[in-house]
Order: C-alpha cells, then structure tokens, then sequence
C-alpha cells in the first residue's frame, strides 16, 4: 500500500489526485496504475502534492472524493488509529493475558511433584496434555473463525477456557487435574485469534506496532502469574492459584459483548450492511469522516479452506511459518520449563553433578521452590518487557523476516554460551537475554502471519501455525525435563540447532509484509502485490 496522495490546483478549482489503500499498481486487464485524477473540464492546472503524516486522518474534504466506492480497507485507513482501537486493545490484550495459564505450568509442575509424589514423566505430561489441547483445536479455532466469524471464535474460546481453567482448581486427583488441564489446552488454542479480529482493524501504519504492544498483555500475564504465586502459593496453595489465574479471562468474558465482528470478514461472507454499521461506529468513535460513496462487497469465496494455503502463492511460506512457529514454542517454553531446573540446580554444571548424585535415589525425589527461586523467575519473566521494547524498535527498520531471524540467533548463541559453567549471576542474565529475544520472535511471527495471509483464510493460517506451535510445545516437555536427566549439554545443543535452522527458514520466507496492507482476496493480483510491485511482471510465477 502506499499513502494516499492529495493534490490541490494554484487556481480556484481544486483537482484531486488519488490511490486507494491497497490496489496493486498493476493490472492484469489493463496494466494501468490505480491512480485516478478527476479534472474540470477545460481547466488545467499544476498539481501540488500533499502526503498525509504518519497516522494523520483523511481530512473530510479529501475523503475518497473520486470514486464512488471504496473498500473495507480504504475506509480503515481513512478512519485511522483512534478511541475504538484504544479500547480493542485492551479487551483482546486481557484474552492475551491467558499467558497467567500458561506460567503456571513451570510453577505447578514441582508442587505436584512433590505433593503428589509424581515420577518425572507424569510431571512432564502435564505440561504436555495442554499442549495436545492446543494443537488439537487451533485449527479448528481458526476454521469457525474463518466460517462463523472473528468474534463468534474468540468468545466461545475464551469462556471455555474461563470455566475448565476454574473447575481444574477442584481437581481431587492427578488423573482428574490431566483430562481439565487438556480441555484448558483446548480453549487456549483459540485466543491467538484475537489477534486476527484485532489486525483488520488496525490501519498499515500502525499494524506491528500495535500488535506487538497487544504482546505486552502476554508479559503483564507472565509477571502477575509470578507475583500471584509468591503470595498465593505458600498461604492458599495451588488450587487457588488455578482459580485465581482466570481473572483476566473473566475480565474478558464481561467486556466482549462490546466487541464488534470484523469489518472485513463482514465483506467477504457479503454482510454489507453490517460491515458498513461497524465501520461507520469505528468512524463516530475516532472523530473521522468515513470515505465517500459504497462499500463494495469482494467477490464470494470459500472460507477457511485447507487448500488455500497451499496455492502457488503460499505454499513455501506456509510450510516455513509450520517450522518457525514450532521452532519458537519449542524454544520458548522450553525455556520456560528450563529456568526452573536451573535455577534449582544454580548454574549447567551443578544439575550434571546433581543427576550423578541422585541417580541412585528413587525418581520421586523432590525440591519446592523456595522463595530466592521466585526471585529469579520473576526477573526471566520481566525479560518479556525488554523483547517487546527490541522487536518494536527493529520490526519496522530491518522487515519481519530479519527480525524473526535476529531473534532465533541471538537465542541460538545464548544456548551455546550456558555451556560454560557460569555462576547464578551470569545465568540469569543469559535466561534473561535468550527469553528476551525468544519471545520478541514469537511477536514478530504473530505480526508476519496475519499480514501474510488473505482474509479468506487469514484465521484459518494462524490457527495452522499456532497448531503447529503446539506441537513444539508438546515436545518440549520431555527435552527439558526429561531428557535433562541424560544430558543437559545434548538437551542446550537440541534447542541451539532448533533455532538456527528457524533463522534460516525466516530469511527464506518468500514475501516481506512490510509497508504492505492486508490481503482482502486470494486472486492473483493481490498476490502480486504481496510479493511486490516491481519485482514482477504480471505473467509471471509468484512461487
């Protein structure tokens, strides 16, 4: 997309010169650019062009003033960034926060280790089971949002995670707290979806940025998890822990009603009129002129089909963004599940030491975390902070690709370095740095894969990733807790590698979506414009 140009004659009659948001500079009817200017007959004068600012509103007299329709996307970048995206932001930012569901596991693990003299690998399949819940439903999470709507989705995804989250603090036995903790599994697939109703609706210049800022929720979630179990743990225990972590779902649950169904899906299931409804209260909350003339509705297509994502146009870059994102969940969580090991052990050496030591000792051999642990894990946690501050600072300079890339090799290094046997010091500002960097690469992914995608199957491609992210997670269990036991340096190679091979299948990934508008439809032309204006002829392959 490029910036709406306005041009004013130097006589009285005002010529207007114009592009809509979005429209390929080529045409494959008529190689034409999508540049129209209106004149008054017989009149000819100079054009002097004038770019809007940054995030700066279309000024009324300039709205979309010749042609006598527009789209969805048009209309968006017309109304720009406001009120109601304020207010967006921090609904879907508390859906976000389900991050407090997903911190517990390194905390929950070792309670119940030792309370309920778990042998390792039943430790390890609780952490597990959710993640089979969120493989298990991410594509189909992304598949009714696709069919039935953003909102539709989001909502039932949330209030089931909301009521099994809650019913799993009741669990009597480990067999009972495994199937509620997977059906938690299962709503958790669903809430990246609040990511896709929260980008269509987000003008081009304010996309990753406001994306990212959304991931601060995920980091608030994290720390509050911490801080909660701090207080809660040794007073009230685990159990109202559970109850306690669905605060921020149950804050959602209240305020969703308010949420509105995305314009943009609206067009293409041909709801017109309610597409139109939203975009008008979009534009009474901002303080903006709506474009003139009609909404046009996009050509009708089939919805949430799996085969869409492997046209010619997306195939590599779906199969690449699979890996990325199972690179980054494996990476991440492990982590995650790793901080506490180290912690317990104070640095690499020690846990090898360690596991020489226990060897003999039965398998049911336990340690609580103790409250310098806490400390610790709070700090690796507050890392969350500085990784959304660099991703913001470089997503818009380097590209989406470099970021994603940047971020698995900085990890990659980190990994390689706690090879060393450094002190505690020195391993936490290295878990501090890794997660940083991790965590900023899962946001970049989480901007890169709803720009990538047409509406079309937009939710239906992050639901896939976010599956397939799954799957790293569920892996991961057993490498960072159990295959620790063998070898903690096998186990930092595993990860090292992991990510080194996710930096380059993000230099890899065929389209950069920097600077580009969101995809409305799959045909052709909004492929080429994906790929780049200038790059391609219209004739030619876009693999």
């Amino acid at each position: 997309s490029v910036p709406s140009l306005f041009s004013v004659p130097t006589v009285a009659f005002r010529v207007v010169k114009f592009r809509r948001t979005g429209e390929s500079a080529r045409s494959d009817e008529d190689g034409v650019s999508g540049e129209h200017e209106v004149q008054i007959e017989g009149v000819r004068a100079e054009l002097e062009p004038v770019e809007l600012g940054d995030g700066a509103a279309v000024p009324k007299e300039f709205a979309n003033p010749t042609d006598d329709t527009f789209m969805v996307e048009d209309a968006v970048e017309a109304i720009g960034f406001g009120k109601f995206q304020w207010k967006l932001s921090v609904i879907t930012g508390l859906a976000w926060a389900n991050a407090m569901e997903m911190m517990i596991l390194s905390i929950l693990a070792p309670q119940l280790h030792c309370e309920w003299r778990l042998p390792s690998w039943q430790v390890a399949l609780l952490t597990s089971v959710v993640f089979v819940g969120m493989m298990s439903s991410s594509t189909l999470w992304g598949n009714i949002s696709d069919q039935y709507g953003r909102k539709t989705g989001l909502k039932i995804s949330v209030l089931w995670t909301l009521y099994y989250g809650i019913l799993s603090g009741f669990a009597p036995i480990y067999s009972w707290i495994l199937v509620l903790r997977g059906l938690v599994g299962f709503g958790i697939g669903g809430v990246p979806q609040s990511v896709t109703l929260y980008a269509e609706f987000l003008p081009m210049k304010a996309r990753a940025k406001c994306i990212l800022l959304i991931e601060v929720f995920w980091a608030l979630g994290t720390v509050f998890e911490v801080l909660l179990a701090v207080v809660v743990m040794p007073t009230l225990g685990w159990r109202w822990l559970l109850i306690l972590s669905a605060l921020p779902l149950l804050l959602f649950a209240g305020l969703c009603f308010w949420l509105p169904e995305s314009a943009r899906y609206d067009v293409l299931s041909g709801n017109q009129e309610k597409a139109l409804a939203t975009l008008k209260r979009i534009a009474t909350e901002n303080g903006a002129p709506m474009p003139l003339g009609k909404l046009v509705i996009s050509r009708q297509e089939d919805r949430g089909k799996m085969r869409d994502l492997f046209t010619p146009h997306f195939r590599w870059t779906t199969l690449l963004l699979w890996f990325i994102w199972f690179s980054n969940a494996f990476s991440y969580y492990g982590l995650v599940l790793l901080t506490t090991e180290l912690f317990q052990a104070g640095d690499v050496c020690s846990i090898s030491s360690r596991r020489q030591e226990v060897k003999a000792k039965c398998s049911l051999t336990c340690e609580y975390l103790t409250e310098e642990d806490y400390t610790d894990l709070l700090w690796t946690t507050l890392s969350e902070f500085p990784g959304v501050l660099v991703t913001l600072w470089i997503i818009d300079r380097i590209g989406r690709k470099k970021t994603m890339a940047l971020s698995f090799l900085v990890f990659s290094l980190c990994s390689l370095l706690l090879f060393l046997c450094v002190g505690r010091n020195v391993l936490t500002v290295l878990l501090f740095i890794a997660r940083a960097f991790i965590s900023g690469g899962f946001q970049a992914a989480y901007v890169y894969t709803p720009e990538v995608y047409p509406t079309a199957t937009r939710a239906l491609g992050l639901g896939t990733c976010s599956g397939m992210a799954r799957v790293g997670a569920l892996i991961t269990p057993f490498i960072a807790q159990v295959m620790l036991e063998s070898s903690v340096y096998l186990t930092l190679l595993v990860y090292s590698g992991c990510c080194l091979l996710a930096a380059l299948a993000s230099c890899f990934l065929p389209i950069e979506t920097k600077g580009r508008g969101l995809q409305e439809s799959s045909h052709k032309e909004w492929g080429q414009e994906m790929v780049g204006r200038g790059s391609h002829s219209p004739g030619e392959s876009q693999e």
